[in-house]
C-alpha cells in the first residue's frame, strides 16, 4: 500500500489530472489499489463535489469485472453517505433502480458517450439519441440535465418537443436548428412523424438513431401511450440500443421486453446496507408514515399539519385533478404566509412556469395529481403527503421518492380511512414498502364551516366542490386495490361532511339511497352568485336565454299504449290526410262519385246472378237521363258519331 501512497503524492500534470499506471500480479488487489485513492482524493477536495458532478470515471473492458468493482465501492461507500456511485454497462438494459438514485444520469452519460464514439459524425438533422418520457416536467428536466453535458459538446444539439407549446414552432425550430438528440412526451412525437406535410421528415431524419431511452418506461404504458408508442417504434431503425428506466417494472413492461428487447440485461440497483437485503423499493432514508383519520376529520388534519409545517416544501398528493382544483383553493384561503401552488395533467400552458417557480423556492406546498409523481426531481422536499392513496401501489413508491433524494432525507405520510388499514399490509408484502404508524397530529380545529362559507360566497368554489366529490368518488370505484378500497363500504355521507358540501349531487353512485347522516343547508344553491362578476353577468345572461327559449309542453305518448300501436296511429292520420288532399285536388265533383259508386254495386249484383241485363240496363238507362251530365255526354256522343 505504500507504493499507491507515493503515487498520490506525485506531482500533478498542467492539466490538473493525476494519470497512474499500474502493473500488477493478479490476485494481488488491483481494486482497492484505485478505489482507496480515488476516495481519498475526492474527500480532499476543497470544493465538494455537487449533486450533479462526476469526481471519479472507473472504466472496465467488461461488465462482469465493472460489476465487481461497483460491489467493492459500495462496502466503501457504506461509511461515505456523501458519495453515490452508479453503474453503467452496455446491452438493451431493463433497469430498476431504487426511486430518487439518479437514472436520468445512467442513460445521458452512456448515449453520448455512444454518439461521440460513432465513426460517421452525425449531420445537422440527423438524430442519433432519443429520450421519451410520460410527461413534461420530467422532459423538461431531462433536458437541463442534457444541456449542462451538451456544454462540453457544441457539435451536438439536442431539442425538446412537449405539448403545451405550438407544433408548427416546434417543426420551424427543428428545420432552421436541427438536432442529433431528441427529448419528447408520446403523443407530441407521434405528431411530428405525422408533419410531412409541413416539411419536417422526421422519419428519415431517425435513420440514424443509435440510442432508444423510455425514461419511466412502465408509466408510459400506464398512462394509455401503448399505441403512440407502437407508432414511433415502427419508424425506429431495429439496430439499436434500447434502455428502459423504471423504479418499477410491471408485468406490462417484462411483455414489452421480452418482444422488443434483443438480447436484454437487467439492472437492479439497490441501497447498501439493511435495505440491499429486503429489496426494499424506496430509499434508505425516507421515514415512511400512515395515519387513520375518519373522513369527516381528513381535511382538517391536513390543515393543522400543513400549518405546523410552514416552513417546510411539502407536496400534497390528490387521486383527481378537480379535487386539486377545489382542495387547492381552499388550502389558499386557510393557510396563510405560505406560497401554494396547484398542478395537474389539464392545465396546459401555466405548468412549465409553476413546476419552475415551485423548484425555485425554499418552502412552500406544492398540491398536485400523480403528473409530478414520477422522476421529478425538485429540491429538498421535506415531506410527501399523500391525502388520497394512489389508484395502484407502484405510484405509491413513486410519489414518496419526490423526498428523500440522492441520499438526503425525507419523510412521507398518507392519510388512509379506518376501513383502509391493511392497505399498510399490503405495500409491505406488494411494494417492499414498509410504513410505520404517525403520532396523532395536535391541535386540529373544524375548518369545515369555513369552506362551506367559501362556498356560499363564491359559485365558483361550490360548483368545484361538487365536482370534486364526484370525481373522488368514480376514482375510488376505479382503484387498482379493490378489495381494500370498496366503493360498497364507502360512507358517502361522512365522504360529502369532509368535502363540506351544501348538498349531495345527482350521480349514479348515490341514486336510490337516502343519507339521514347528511345535513343539507337550507339555501337555493341556484341563487348562489359568482365572486366573478362577469362569470356571474354571463350566467345571468344564460338564464335568460334559456327562459325564452322555454316551449309550451308536447303531448307524450301514452306510456301504457304500445309504441307499435302509436306508430299505427301516426299512420292512419298520414293516410286520411293524403286522401283528403286529394279530394281536394281532383275536378270530379261528389254527385259523380256517387254515381260512379252505384254503378260499381249494380256491375257486382249483376256478376253474381241477383239481377239480370235487362234490369242492370234498365238501372243504367234510367239513372242517366235522371243526371244531366250523363245526358249532356251521350247526346254529344251521338252528334260526333
Amino acid at each position: 500500500m505504500q507504493w499507491i501512497q507515493l503515487s498520490l503524492n506525485a506531482p500533478r500534470r498542467k492539466t490538473g489530472v493525476l494519470q497512474i499506471v499500474m502493473r500488477n500480479v493478479t490476485g494481488s488487489g488491483k481494486t482497492l489499489a484505485f478505489v482507496i485513492p480515488a476516495l481519498e482524493i475526492l474527500l480532499k477536495r476543497e470544493e465538494k463535489l455537487k449533486k450533479m458532478q462526476v469526481g471519479a470515471l472507473i472504466i472496465t473492458p467488461t461488465r462482469e469485472l465493472a460489476l465487481q468493482i461497483s460491489e467493492v465501492m459500495g462496502r466503501f461507500l457504506q461509511g461515505f453517505p456523501q458519495f453515490r456511485q452508479i453503474l453503467l454497462i452496455g446491452g438493451s438494459n431493463p433497469i430498476e433502480d431504487v426511486t430518487g438514485s439518479g437514472k436520468t444520469l445512467a442513460f445521458v452519460i452512456p448515449a453520448l458517450e455512444i454518439l461521440l464514439k460513432r465513426e460517421e459524425k452525425l449531420k445537422k438533422m440527423q438524430v442519433g439519441a432519443l429520450i421519451i418520457t410520460p410527461t413534461r416536467e420530467l422532459a423538461l428536466q431531462i433536458s437541463e440535465v442534457m444541456g449542462r453535458f451538451l456544454q462540453g459538446f457544441p457539435q451536438f444539439r439536442q431539442i425538446l418537443l412537449i405539448g403545451g407549446s405550438n407544433p408548427i414552432e416546434d417543426v420551424e425550430k427543428f428545420k432552421t436548428q436541427g438536432a442529433n438528440i431528441l427529448i419528447a412526451t408520446p403523443g407530441r412525437l407521434e405528431d411530428m412523424f405525422r408533419r410531412k406535410a409541413d416539411g419536417l421528415d422526421l422519419a428519415t431524419a431517425v435513420k440514424s438513431l443509435d440510442v432508444l431511452v423510455l425514461d419511466e418506461a412502465d408509466r408510459l404504458l400506464d398512462m394509455g401511450f401503448e399505441a403512440s408508442l407502437n407508432t414511433i417504434l415502427g419508424y425506429l431503425p431495429k439496430q439499436r440500443r434500447t434502455g428502459l428506466f423504471s423504479a418499477t417494472q410491471t408485468q406490462e413492461l417484462e411483455k414489452l421486453v421480452r418482444a422488443g428487447l434483443r438480447n436484454p440485461v437487467r439492472i437492479t440497483v439497490k441501497e447498501k446496507g439493511v435495505a440491499a437485503s429486503s429489496v426494499q423499493k424506496t430509499p434508505a432514508r425516507l421515514s415512511n408514515y400512515y395515519a387513520i383519520c375518519r373522513a369527516e376529520e381528513k381535511f382538517n388534519t391536513l390543515v393543522a399539519f400543513l400549518r405546523q409545517h410552514k416552513h417546510e416544501k411539502q407536496l400534497v398528493f390528490f387521486s383527481t385533478c378537480a379535487c386539486v382544483e377545489y382542495f387547492g383553493k381552499a388550502l389558499e384561503g386557510l393557510i396563510k404566509n405560505v406560497s401554494i401552488h396547484c398542478i395537474h395533467g389539464k392545465m396546459k400552458h401555466k405548468r412549465n412556469k409553476i413546476f419552475a417557480d415551485f423548484r425555485a423556492l425554499k418552502s412552500g406546498i406544492l398540491v398536485c395529481t400523480d403528473v409530478m409523481a414520477r422522476g421529478i426531481d425538485i429540491p429538498e422536499v421535506n415531506w410527501v403527503l399523500q391525502y388520497d392513496p394512489p389508484s395502484s401501489a407502484s405510484s405509491f413508491v413513486h410519489r414518496c421518492g419526490r423526498t428523500a433524494r440522492i441520499g438526503n432525507q425525507g419523510n412521507a405520510l398518507v392519510f388512509l380511512l379506518p376501513m383502509e388499514e391493511s392497505y399498510v399490509n399490503f405495500l409491505s408484502i406488494n411494494q417492499k414498502c414498509p410504513l410505520q404508524t404517525y403520532p396523532p397530529v395536535k391541535d386540529v380545529v373544524d375548518v369545515l364551516p369555513k369552506l362551506k362559507t367559501m362556498a356560499l360566497g363564491d359559485r365558483a368554489m361550490f360548483e368545484k366542490g361538487m365536482k370534486a366529490f364526484v370525481s373522488c368518488v368514480q376514482a375510488y370505484a376505479k382503484h387498482e386495490c379493490s378489495l381494500i378500497f370498496r366503493i360498497k363500504d364507502l360512507d358517502f355521507a361522512a365522504l360529502a361532511r369532509g368535502f363540506a358540501l351544501l348538498r349531495l349531487p345527482k350521480m349514479p353512485e348515490l341514486r336510490g339511497k337516502t343519507f339521514p347522516d347528511f345535513k343539507q343547508e337550507a339555501i337555493d344553491t341556484d341563487t348562489i352568485r359568482f365572486k366573478d362578476k362577469n362569470r356571474e353577468k354571463l350566467r345571468q345572461k344564460r338564464l335568460a336565454e334559456l327562459k325564452e327559449k322555454e316551449m309550451p309542453l308536447k303531448r307524450n305518448f301514452i306510456k301504457n299504449k304500445a309504441w307499435s300501436k302509436q306508430k299505427n296511429k301516426k299512420d292512419k292520420k298520414k293516410k286520411k290526410a293524403a286522401k283528403r288532399k286529394l279530394d281536394e285536388e281532383s275536378d270530379v265533383d261528389e254527385e259523380d262519385l256517387n254515381e260512379l259508386l252505384n254503378d260499381t254495386r249494380l256491375l257486382k249484383k249483376l256478376k253474381k246472378g241477383k239481377i239480370s241485363e235487362e234490369d242492370f240496363d234498365k238501372h243504367l238507362s234510367s239513372a242517366g237521363s235522371s243526371h244531366p251530365k250523363r245526358a249532356e255526354a251521350n247526346s254529344s256522343d251521338g252528334d260526333g258519331e
